[in-house]
């Protein structure tokens, strides 16, 4: 048994800083789903396909579990891996879970054994949670871990449960219409807002996820702030269609700030125009979240499907840089405003505003949430770049974390002594506290001491006219060091030399032009959506080693 702190917590001093600024509000999570079905029972918070919750369903149905999974043995503080599509279940589990103090810890449904297994182990999770899918039988991948752990005790299933538990099963024995009753069994077991409420996956590219350790306190407060830049209402319609589980659809504002301020998630298990697009059309959407990839697909089909598009007002991409030629044309093809939304699971998330320039929506990743929020831009000896200068992006306040769940070795790398968090992120900073995204400290790549920023080069070959996608990724090289190589999704065949005269007739310096260029189908993605640039690399290798 882990026997490190769970919680790297905040100086009592700074924490008490915070809630004198009405950052921490001493609300949890499940309170605030309370709240908003108080004021606005009858309004519609959940659109699954055929099915719709009105906000006072979500707290009947999330009431009931959380009695279940009482009835079952689930006590405060104990993990409970959530791996669910993108359906109404999971807000309800998620909300069950919050109500008696119980943590979900979030997978994602690309996860599989390695990932999951992890998850298990890591928070020694006493109850997994999955779904019936045609795809993919996560019934089987249940068995196999739970053949490898001795604490996972309980497997709840959406849909045919097979050799376990059906989740329905789970709430059927208490009578959802008797609220008072339900409330008078959970009162005794709402946790305190400065609890650990949850435990999110970092998004990094190699290796097994580290657990972030979020409080109900802190990320309630990115929330609020996140629904009220982005100027959400009740008239709000939100599709998600990127993973429910993401800090980015779950927070940014994501489908937590669209009930915040009571207005309609509609859940969509695809994220493909063909599917989307009629989401949007039917429901009336007026704000969707996407990864640039996804932005860049739907920018194609909008030419032929606009006439569905005309309810959107905002565009959010976020996850990535947006190249600039692509953010430009949103409006003009899409007819809706474009937000760029840079932020990190850790914590610190940025915005562009409404009342930004076009130049700064099309060409920054946004400005902090919080005034609260400090920014430091430093070199690699820590030191603060000038004004305008690339550098280390290191951030604390009030909803970043000050250390990963039990992970105090590499805590210790991953934090400066005073608390600062190293996002890993290359940025510059413009005299507005904007910030602008160059990419990685990792996807640098060291060509004979020369440094290539990897997204730098991909925004170039992104403007070529026939190029869908890219990535830059580093070659092993026994006289460089390194070479780069850059895989692109082609919309029409293209020689590798043409890409090369194409970055040199923009002025991109010679040792930051490819020196070898695969044309491939797709990109691949990790599972949080990102592309995989490990596996890149691996294939850059191999085919270095057949054709020389």
């Amino acid at each position: 048994m882990n026997n490190e702190l769970e919680l790297t917590a905040w100086p009592e001093s700074v924490a008490q800083r915070y809630r004198n600024l009405g950052y921490w509000q001493g609300q949890t999570i499940g309170q605030m789903l309370v709240e908003r079905a108080t004021q606005t029972p009858n309004n519609i918070a959940i659109i699954c396909g055929a099915r719709s919750l009105s906000y006072q369903d979500l707290l009947r149905e999330s009431y009931a579990l959380a009695a279940g999974f009482l009835a079952q043995g689930i006590r405060a503080k104990d993990a409970i891996v959530v791996q669910l599509p993108n359906i109404a279940e999971f807000f309800t589990v998620c909300f069950a879970l919050f109500h008696i103090g119980a943590r979900p810890v979030f997978a994602l449904p690309a996860h599989r054994f390695s990932e999951v297994n992890h998850l298990v182990e890591s928070t020694q999770a006493v109850g997994y949670v999955i779904a019936e899918d045609a795809d993919f039988d996560y019934r089987n991948l249940a068995h196999q871990v739970k053949a490898q752990t001795l604490c996972l005790k309980h497997v709840w299933v959406v849909g045919d449960p097979a050799q376990w538990t059906s989740l329905s099963d789970v709430a059927a024995r208490f009578d959802v219409c008797d609220m008072d009753q339900l409330i008078n069994r959970l009162n005794a077991h709402v946790p305190s807002a400065s609890d650990l409420a949850m435990l999110q996956l970092s998004g990094g590219s190699t290796g097994l996820p580290k657990l972030i350790p979020r409080t109900h306190d802190d990320y309630l407060y990115s929330v609020r702030a996140s629904a009220q830049i982005c100027r959400l209402a009740e008239s709000s319609v939100y599709l998600c269609v990127l993973p429910v589980a993401h800090n980015f659809s779950l927070s940014s504002p994501g489908s937590l700030g669209v009930f915040y301020a009571g207005g309609c998630v509609v859940l969509s298990r695809y994220a493909s125009a063909d599917v989307a697009f009629p989401l949007i059309e039917k429901h009336r959407v007026n704000l969707a979240a996407v990864v640039p990839s996804l932005a860049l697909s739907w920018l194609q089909c909008a030419h032929e499907g606009k006439q569905q598009l005309k309810s959107l007002e905002v565009l959010q991409v976020g996850g990535a840089k947006f190249n600039e030629a692509s953010a430009r044309s949103v409006q003009s093809i899409m007819g809706c405003q474009l937000q760029q939304v840079f932020g990190m699971a850790e914590g610190l998330v940025n915005y562009t505003r409404w009342d930004d320039s076009e130049d700064v929506i099309c060409q920054t990743q946004g400005r902090a949430i919080s005034v609260d929020d400090e920014i430091r831009v430093v070199d690699d000896s820590d030191q603060e770049v000038a004004m305008g200068e690339v550098g280390h992006l290191l951030t604390r306040g009030p909803y970043t974390i000050r250390g990963y769940y039990k992970s105090a070795k590499h805590n210790e790398c991953a934090f400066t002594q005073d608390g600062f968090y190293r996002t890993g992120d290359l940025v510059r900073q413009n005299q507005v506290g904007h910030l602008i995204v160059e990419g990685r400290a990792k996807d640098q790549i060291n060509r004979g001491g020369e440094k290539i920023a990897a997204q730098e080069v991909e925004a170039h070959l992104l403007a070529h006219p026939v190029v869908l996608d890219a990535a830059l990724v580093a070659i092993a090289d026994s006289y460089l060091g390194e070479r780069s190589c850059a895989f692109v999704v082609v919309r029409e065949p293209i020689q590798s030399m043409a890409l090369k005269v194409f970055l040199h007739e923009r002025g991109l310096a010679q040792y930051k032009i490819p020196d070898r260029v695969e044309c491939v189908d797709h990109l691949p993605k990790t599972a949080v959506g990102k592309i995989n640039k490990l596996l890149l690399r691996q294939m850059a290798d191999q085919a270095q080693k057949m054709h020389g």
